[in-house]
């Protein structure tokens, strides 16, 4: 998963894991995982170490907007009875999702047309404090004040979005290099964002093969503004959506 320049902060992240395990070096964690039969309890306290959890609402915007004024549009012009569905494969604690669902509900598509928004995460602690819809002031700094205040209710220092618009989200925890995520990747978007820039090249023309197997056609791939495919895969091309850019199969 992690390219070979990346090591010293596998390595970082992975520490305290190796001491709570009584080890005192990193071979005797690696045995661990790969040959004892405690491995399966093991792997999701790595995924919740390895977990990035900086996110925000808001975030990148222009991208869910190309979405929304769009692609989903498109959808249903082609295909209006068919449900458009859209996974967050990398939701961290649930704030792109939400802001995607925002964003559709500001726009009337939750109330004329049949969308399904999933989410996953490869760390279990992450999914699970998303599926509680409770965030600090922190994660709504770049939300407009007026979505603020008619999505979301303050409790202390804590901000609870709507109980209506979490329970449109499908949360799971799902790891993107296992099989586990077929189901997922059927969906007609993909939001990927500042994901690949953590995997090694190897790692991530394994994702894509599986994105470009299983996305519905014409399938829509977002990934972070700085980040760029080009030289992963040719089963993808750019396209640009408004203000923001988008690949989509080839």
């Amino acid at each position: 998963m992690f390219d070979d320049d990346k090591r010293d902060i596998l390595a970082d992240k992975l520490s305290t894991r190796v001491i709570e395990c009584g080890f005192s070096s990193f071979m005797d964690y690696y045995y661990l995982l790969k040959y004892d039969p405690a491995a399966k309890d093991e792997w999701p306290k790595v995924m919740d170490a390895l977990a990035v959890p900086e996110t925000y609402f808001w975030r990148e915007v222009d991208q869910i907007r190309a979405l929304v004024d769009h692609v989903v549009p498109e959808h249903f012009k082609n295909s209006p009875a068919t449900t458009f569905k859209i996974w967050s494969a990398a939701c961290c604690t649930g704030e792109e999702p939400l802001s995607i669902l925002i964003m559709l509900n500001e726009s009337g598509w939750l109330e004329r047309a049949p969308i399904q928004v999933y989410a996953s995460d490869a760390s279990p602690a992450l999914v699970a404090r998303a599926k509680t819809g409770s965030y600090r002031e922190r994660s709504l700094r770049a939300l407009p004040t007026e979505l603020r205040e008619k999505y979301f209710t303050k409790h202390g220092d804590l901000w609870q979005v709507s109980p209506d618009l979490l329970a449109r989200v499908k949360f799971a925890t799902a790891n993107l290099l296992d099989p586990e995520v077929e189901n997922l990747a059927t969906a007609h978007a993909i939001f990927c964002r500042n994901v690949f820039i953590y995997f090694s090249p190897q790692a991530i023309r394994k994702v894509l093969n599986v994105f470009h197997a299983r996305m519905s056609p014409p399938g829509y791939l977002f990934v972070g503004v700085s980040e760029s495919l080009l030289r992963f895969t040719d089963s993808f091309r750019l396209l640009e959506l408004g203000d923001a850019f988008v690949y989509t199969k080839c």
